[in-house]
């Protein structure tokens, strides 16, 4: 959540950090800023509400700022609602106004995260004659920097790490010093944050497509790390103030894959993406006919001493989780058990010997799902991550690593990232079911045969998506849509419902078809919108005699079926095929017209596609 960016170099700072800041619309956010040094002791700091091209029409595209070193941010109000006072940057002087303008201020800053004891702070800097002008933590921890820096007459690096001793909570900082007018100053703790370097500048982002235009080369700032940017290059130092080496990591994506390349949104771009994505995934551990797992460190032994798995996420990367969990069960007769993230953490569930914990997440830096990570190390678990950003902090810090190559994924609303997650975790319960002998070689070369037939099928579906244009525009009014599957296709159920509620802002809910008549069947009026995904040959008939008793009250239905179930037209007013695959690997497929659903009733709605109301694309903090 809220994006950071900082540029220092040969250029004018301002039309580069809003450039930056632009391409970090999609984290969410709800005001914006910039703090721009032209090399003296004066800084100058403009902020607006809204969008960020209030923020551009104030200083001309950035134009009527005059300085090369600068940072940015936009903000999504957590301490202090939304306003021109809360927005960031902050300034460490005692201002009279909301800390804009042009300010001579020791310390200017912009932060992502929360300071969980920002009140104790506060408590102490007023003591010390500090006085706030914002309702933010941020301005706690600027002051609390400019309090250590003046008091022991120390460095930047020192005062920075004075006070990551004394914050608590999650924070990616990037500070600018009057007294280093041609540096940026940059720490660490749970939040993400990359340093890039070019010729003659460097730059700072919370995620890579803020910066891809400008370099390839970035550094991946570990925990409870400072790091010192000058104008192409930059210096890491560990909480000692000890100097510290990391890796350069090159950045393998294309730069046209953070743009639009003439879609009327990214998500629908993402989505016709979903074939290369799965394909580039499938390839990168994939080899001659044989599912390879050396770069992950997961051994055939390793998988044969698991007793159980246990997967580990957070929104559609859960989802996953439920589909991934019905195929190893069945294909690797492995028990596995299925947790959000955010309850994982706090709770104390037995963790049986050689439990093996896989965390989900598109981005390698969600909260809940790091911290579930950490949980389940010191629980004594093996870990594997399954992430989509290569130096992430769940990457760095998980045990064994599964990357899936699903590129920049920019809109909010998840589809090529979960497609990806989706066939690595297949791939990953085909392995096991023939490392654990439960499959035959016969059968284990038949799987990975389907498996290599997804991408296209997934670009058939999508050569057919104009039926689902024109049904879509037909429920845009709809107040209530359930989706309602057996197995497999009730995991499917969640995706779809989850795709539906977020961006169009219909009421939307996912049920096993089977707990119908527990209470939710209560709910179905007349003209209620209810789809069942209908996939599984063995749970076919009993989802259609659920959605028959959903049309005699009333409902509306549409059916999501493979090629050859054609009978389903005799039961439902609306039918959508799918190509007929190996069913333990359908997901994949019926989740593709789920999303092209959501996505259309979105566009029919007239609502924000890529950026829905109150969502971030990382959620990096509880």
């Amino acid at each position: 959540m809220c994006g950071i960016v900082g540029y220092t170099g040969n250029e004018q700072a301002a039309p580069i950090l809003l450039d930056g800041l632009k391409r970090l619309e999609y984290r969410g956010y709800d005001s914006a800023g910039l703090a721009v040094r032209d090399g003296g002791a004066l800084a100058e700091v403009v902020k607006a509400t809204g969008k960020l091209q209030h923020l551009a029409d104030k200083t001309d595209q950035g134009r009527a700022l005059p300085g090369m070193c600068g940072i940015g941010h936009t903000r999504w109000a957590t301490h202090g609602g939304p306003s021109m006072v809360n927005a960031h940057p902050h300034v460490s002087g005692n201002c009279s106004g909301s800390g804009s303008g042009t300010v001579e201020s020791d310390v200017v800053g912009v932060h992502n995260g929360i300071i969980e004891n920002f009140s104790e702070l506060k408590e102490k800097l007023l003591r010390h004659g500090y006085v706030f002008y914002s309702d933010t933590d941020t301005e706690v921890v600027v002051k609390l920097v400019d309090y250590y820096y003046k008091k022991y007459k120390i460095g930047p690096v020192d005062a920075i790490t004075r006070t990551m001793v004394r914050v608590r909570g999650s924070y990616a900082l990037a500070l600018m010093f009057k007294d280093y007018p041609n540096e940026i100053f940059a720490a660490r703790k749970d939040s993400p944050l990359i340093i890039g370097t070019a010729e003659n500048a460097s730059f700072l982002a919370s995620d890579v497509p803020a910066i891809l235009k400008y370099t390839r080369s970035v550094y991946y700032i570990d925990n409870l790390q400072v790091a010192r940017v000058s104008p192409g290059s930059v210096k890491f130092y560990d909480l000692n103030g000890d100097e510290v080496t990391l890796p350069l990591t090159e950045i393998t994506w294309d730069a046209a894959a953070a743009e639009k390349s003439g879609y009327e949104h990214f998500m629908l771009k993402e989505i016709h993406e979903q074939p290369a994505a799965v394909r580039d995934t499938l390839n990168s551990i994939i080899k001659d006919g044989d599912i390879v797992l050396t770069e992950t460190g997961l051994t055939d032994e390793v998988i044969r001493s698991l007793s159980q798995i246990d997967i580990v996420a957070c929104g559609s990367a859960w989802h996953v989780g439920m589909a991934a969990q019905y195929v190893i069960e069945d294909l690797a007769k492995l028990p596995v058990r299925v947790e959000l993230a955010s309850e994982f953490r706090y709770r104390s569930a037995p963790m049986p010997e050689n439990t093996l914990v896989i965390v989900i997440s598109q981005s390698g830096e969600t909260a809940d799902s790091l911290a579930a990570l950490r949980v389940a190390k010191e629980r004594g678990a093996l870990t594997l991550a399954v992430v989509n950003v290569i130096g992430s902090t769940i990457a760095r810090e998980a045990d064994h690593v599964l990357y899936t190559l699903a590129g920049p994924e920019i809109a909010v609303a998840t589809t090529k990232a979960y497609s990806a997650q989706l066939a690595a975790m297949d791939a990953l319960a085909v392995r096991m079911a023939l490392a654990r002998g439960q499959i035959s070689r016969e059968e284990y070369g038949h799987l990975i045969e389907e498996l290599g037939t997804i991408p296209d099928k997934i670009r058939r579906i999508l050569e057919d998506k104009e039926r689902l244009q024109w049904f879509s525009s037909k429920i845009a009014n709809a107040h209530d849509i359930f989706f309602i599957g057996r197995g497999l296709d009730y995991a499917i159920s969640l995706e779809g419902s989850l795709k539906m509620k977020e961006i169009s802002y219909i009421h939307s809910e996912a049920y096993a078809a089977g707990e119908l008549k527990h209470g939710t069947i209560s709910l179905i009026e007349r003209g209620t919108l209810v789809v069942g995904v209908l996939t599984q040959s063995g749970l076919y008939e009993k989802t259609v005699s659920n959605m028959m008793e959903c049309k005699s009250r009333g409902a509306y239905l549409m059916g999501v079926t493979t090629n050859g179930n054609f009978d389903v037209e005799d039961s439902v007013n609306f039918a959508v095929y799918v190509p007929r695959t190996d069913e333990h690997f359908v997901s994949s497929l019926a989740v593709v017209p789920l999303q092209l659903l959501g996505y259309y009733t979105s566009v029919s709605r007239g609502l924000d596609v890529d950026k829905p109301r109150n969502l971030a694309k990382s959620v990096t903090v509880e």
